[in-house]
């Protein structure tokens, strides 16, 4: 028995790869425990601005899911109740934020939006900035009177890019390397071919996992992300805010960098291999100097606009100069962007697995465990455990945690050994 009888699933941030195979075991397993699920369509976009004199409609604005519509689901590639990167939480930056009506007026709204709808629980799937959302969601229903419900708040986490804290590996981030790294064996053969360079910028905000293990299985002959600017790689500036005031910033040493690069290049060439594909991680061009980014837009959630920057062909540019400098030859470098191909491609059969156990982990969390406010993870041998908001979230600034690739561990260690030595 259980005082649970509808829950809504929604689905937040960029598409990954096994999306269905989640949304479809999480809601199979209510299901077969009696209680009915209903997919929020394209994220928080159709709760945020939530206007009671005008209803959510069905098929519109959420689906109602039944064994029937679940039928095939879960190996389906994309996401069968769509996303969006709206975040009602923009605007609660500190626990004091949360009693202010103004600043939570977003989340109040979203919170109206699916009592509206006769909502016991949320299921939250996203990213960092979504387990942010449903912390944030949380917090604020901690806040009501005693006489309004409350809606328990289970977080499952996705991101290609796997740099969540709580779990060794989220779903998506297997079958995007994969996706990723056969487009890396095939610009190796372009290359040799043509005896050119490309440097793939692959995705990758805040931590390089995607792009090392796409660099790892593609065969590429160079991989760099942000874990990889310490050390002579790094620099720093002083920049001026819109409010007069003066930070410092770790930035790249663009110098350092590109003479690795050529240095790389020579050695290569010294085997008689004159070409290859050097992967780039796309959160890079956050350590551009200020220069290079002047006027990139940011997201409701204050991240950088980093396609439109195109720091692949940015670093071919210098590279292909640096390396005439150097050597008095020219080489044709080629810079590209990776990545929107993978998100939501058919996902590997590791992936589906996961997806469906974090899935049914939003089942187990609330029904059987009667669980709040915390987030659903797999490890070892697809062992469950449930994670506390609050060991994952900064309780002062209500910001997550990005789990880095750690400089000392093998997997760093795997990816310097297979590549070319340059002393």
């Amino acid at each position: 028995m259980t005082s649970i009888q509808r829950v809504a699933i929604l689905f937040a941030g960029g598409p990954a790869p096994a999306a269905n195979s989640v949304i479809s075991s999480a809601a199979f397993s209510l299901l077969q425990a009696g209680v009915e699920v209903i997919g929020i369509k394209h994220g928080y976009s159709n709760l945020i601005d939530f206007d009671p004199s005008k209803p959510l409609v069905e098929g519109k604005h959420y689906i109602r899911f039944t064994l029937e519509t679940l039928e095939f689901m879960r190996t389906e590639p994309g996401i069968r109740i769509g996303t969006a990167r709206s975040n009602p939480g923009k605007a609660v930056t500190s626990p004091a934020d949360l009693h202010d009506a103004e600043k939570t007026a977003a989340l109040r709204r979203s919170y109206q939006a699916l009592r509206s709808l006769g909502v016991d629980a949320l299921v939250s799937i996203g990213g960092d900035d979504t387990l942010k959302t449903a912390n944030k969601m949380k917090l604020f229903q901690d806040t009501l009177p005693q006489v309004e419900k409350r809606m328990p708040v289970i977080h499952l986490p996705k991101t290609i890019d796997n740099d969540y804290c709580g779990i060794d590996f989220t779903f998506g981030y297997f079958s995007s390397a994969e996706v990723l790294a056969n487009e890396i064996r095939n610009l190796n053969r372009d290359a040799s071919a043509g005896q050119a360079y490309f440097i793939a910028e692959a995705m990758g905000r805040s931590a390089g996992w995607l792009a090392y293990g796409a660099a790892i299985a593609g065969d590429a002959c160079m991989v760099l992300s942000v874990e990889d600017i310490v050390g002579d790689l790094a620099s720093s500036e002083t920049v001026t805010n819109p409010d007069s005031t003066t930070k410092t910033r770790k930035v790249m040493n663009m110098d350092a960098v590109i003479e690795k690069m050529v240095s790389m290049m020579i050695a290569r060439e010294k085997l008689g291999r004159n070409y290859g594909v050097i992967v780039i991680a796309e959160g890079l061009a956050e350590f551009l100097p200020q220069s290079y980014i002047q006027g990139v837009t940011r997201d409701d959630h204050g991240h950088m606009a980093i396609s439109s920057v195109d720091i692949g062909k940015t670093m071919a540019k210098y590279l292909a100069e640096a390396y005439k400098t150097k050597t008095g030859k020219s080489r044709k470098i080629n810079g590209l962007q990776m990545g929107y191909e993978s998100r939501c491609c058919v996902p590997t059969a590791f992936d589906v697995m996961l997806g469906s156990q974090i899935g049914v982990g939003a089942y187990r969390a609330l029904i059987e465990e009667k669980l709040n406010g915390v987030m659903v993870s797999v490890g070892g041998q697809f062992d469950m455990s449930f994670v506390p908001f609050e060991t994952l979230v900064d309780p002062i600034t209500l910001v997550t945690k990005v789990r880095f690739i750690d400089g000392k561990s093998d997997f760093f260690r795997l990816a310097r050994l297979l590549e070319q030595k340059t002393t």
